[in-house]
């Protein structure tokens, strides 16, 4: 595999088959995104086994999202399933109405009036419908409509500017946690958080949950509010990635300025050694259309060059016509990209101190194997923190990662640049070791008669957090 950057597609009803999830990972997918908002418990469970299945017969290692609903703020349901509403109509929000009309919608979070005051702009249906707040009297938030549209079951609405008090987390999802952990999903996306506090209570939840099974995910921050941009550096300190999710982020801070913050976002994320997904219509037209729009192949080329680890697929893959050919048009285009990346190492370690010997020598493998034009890195790692490291950092060759195992394969799935392998050794002799991961790139195919490559591993072998040794190795003619 030439590509780099990482593909997450959702599965849904376009995407659930068996025919169609392994042609959609034979075609590149690295993640596979499980929707919480949509299906029942037993509905994900069975699509996570279905994954799983399927990449250990294709020999992928394909890592499993758990996306989390979260606080979902929506309107109710009208009488007759929609309304029309006119620039300057007065229109009530009223969380004591069980079925709306022309003149008001019921609310679905009920405390959504002491969240809001006079002159507040309330933004419905992802921003298309504008409602300013007039009054609020009891239950009954009043306002007059100030951008107009169709407005129909259900359809979100957001705080132009923030301040909804929320929690990130929900009972929803609190249970869906304990489904997510029951099939040890890789990674756990929180949606909507606010502070750190929020993943860190995630984390304690989702481990709880988890201790059953032996397992604990990963967590990913959805960046989505206002709120989380001020307190981004303490969140991304408390989660091990972060997703760029622009939607309700375009919806809260103004689609302007989502294109920088994007890029605030993916510099912060890799300069913090975390992983970074860029979300949300990266090829939406490819729902209905068969080749995405020219803007749309921009869009995913600047989030690569931006240093992104992974594109993330919604709808075009859930519920798609096209899901396989939308996979494959996203993985030509991050090709493209990734041919005119710059390799600036000797910048990257202006004023960088490492402390620890690990991380030291995972640089050390990146600046050396890049002077002296090696064919690939090789990481023998446990938890995969050595990869880690590496892949934050953009070079002109692939990093394998070898481990024994099979978390830490998956969870390296979304690291940009990292091919992971699963590999059992059968020593603990260090140079035994060394000997069978060459084989093992040599069967695979990595590595020909003649290249050379760096590798890193720790003795005593098969320790974690332990990697302590640098060596440029070259294959026998």
């Amino acid at each position: 595999m030439s590509r780099a950057t990482k593909i997450v597609a959702t599965i849904g009803p376009a995407s659930s088959s068996p025919e169609i999830l392994e042609r959609m990972i034979a075609a590149g997918v690295d993640v596979v995104r499980l929707n919480f908002s949509h299906g029942k418990a037993q509905d994900h469970i069975d699509r996570a086994q279905l994954v799983r299945e399927t990449a250990a017969r294709l020999g992928r290692a394909v890592a499993i999202m758990a996306d989390l609903q979260g606080p979902k703020i929506r309107v109710g349901r009208f009488a007759n399933g929609k309304v029309q509403l006119e620039v300057g109509q007065k229109f009530i929000l009223d969380a004591g109405c069980e079925l709306g009309d022309e003149t008001r919608a019921g609310l679905d979070y009920k405390d959504l009036p002491r969240d809001v005051h006079p002159g507040d702009r309330l933004l419905l249906n992802d921003g298309l419908i504008v409602l300013t707040v007039e009054q609020v009297i009891g239950a009954e938030i009043r306002t007059v409509v100030t951008i107009g549209g169709e407005l129909s079951n259900n359809k979100g609405i957001n705080k132009q500017g923030g301040g909804l008090s929320a929690p990130a987390l929900t009972a929803k999802d609190m249970e869906d946690i304990r489904t997510a952990m029951s099939f040890q999903a890789d990674y756990l996306a929180v949606s909507f958080p606010k502070s750190a506090t929020d993943m860190e209570l995630a984390r304690q939840l989702a481990n709880v949950a988890g201790e059953a099974y032996g397992h604990k995910p990963a967590l990913i921050a959805k960046i989505e509010r206002v709120e989380a941009i001020a307190a981004l550096p303490d969140i991304l300190r408390a989660s091990d990635a972060i997703m760029v999710a622009r939607g309700d982020l375009a919806v809260e801070v103004g689609n302007a300025a989502v294109p920088a913050l994007q890029k605030r976002m993916i510099r912060m994320a890799r300069e913090m050694d975390r992983v970074v997904i860029t979300a949300t219509q990266m090829m939406e037209s490819m729902i209905v259309n068969a080749v995405p729009t020219r803007a749309e192949v921009s869009d995913v080329a600047n989030a690569v060059l931006d240093g992104t680890d992974a594109v993330m697929l919604s709808a075009e893959t859930a519920a798609g016509k096209y899901p396989v050919e939308t996979v494959e048009a996203m993985a030509s285009i991050c090709v493209e990209a990734e041919r005119v990346e710059e390799v600036k190492l000797e910048h990257d370690f202006i004023d960088k101190h490492f402390t620890r010997i690990d991380q030291s020598i995972a640089m050390a493998a990146l600046f050396t194997a890049h002077h002296l034009g090696c064919k690939a890195i090789v990481a023998l790692t446990e938890s995969g923190s050595t990869a880690l490291w590496m892949s934050r950092h953009r070079v002109s060759m692939p990093i394998y990662a070898l481990s024994q195992s099979e978390a830490s394969v998956r969870r390296m799935a979304l690291y940009r640049n990292v091919r992971p392998m699963h590999i059992t050794f059968t020593s603990t002799d260090r140079d035994a070791v060394l000997k069978q991961a060459e084989t093992r790139l040599i069967e695979q195919r990595a590595l020909v008669s003649g290249d050379s490559y760096a590798i890193t591993c720790g003795e005593p072998i098969g320790t974690a957090g332990g990697t302590n040794m640098l060596k440029v190795m070259r294959i026998a003619r």
